[in-house]
């Protein structure tokens, strides 16, 4: 196998892993409040939301980018300092629902900008 085909056949399984183990879901638990994020988004929202979170950290809850924090790299002063998975989620339908109206919208807008 040449170098090429390796480093393909290497990304491919890394991000595999990844979008398995860190699929986005409607559910959410929220450690620290032992309470239950739940999105009630349409198919089509769901899907542009883990499209949006895969092309920001590749799903993890733990990328970071200088104050950009987590699975949708918001800035840090939005999650007021819980990192939580359930509030990672909450926050980023809020900042969605205020800005751009839909996660389809926001996706459209990463798409034209490399951003949302």
């Amino acid at each position: 196998m040449n170098f090429k085909k390796l480093i393909v056949v290497l990304m491919s399984a890394l991000t595999l892993y990844g979008t398995v183990n860190v699929a986005a879901t409607p559910e959410i638990a929220d450690a620290s409040t032992t309470k239950v994020y739940k999105s009630n988004l349409s198919k089509a929202n769901l899907a542009a939301k883990k499209w949006i979170a895969f092309h920001e950290s590749r799903g993890s809850y733990h990328a970071r980018n200088g104050r950009y924090v987590g699975r949708y790299q918001l800035s840090s002063s939005y999650l007021h300092g819980d990192y939580s998975k359930g509030n990672q989620e909450k926050t980023a339908d809020h900042y969605v629902k205020a800005r751009y109206g839909s996660w389809v919208n926001a996706k459209k807008h990463w798409k034209a900008y490399g951003w949302y």
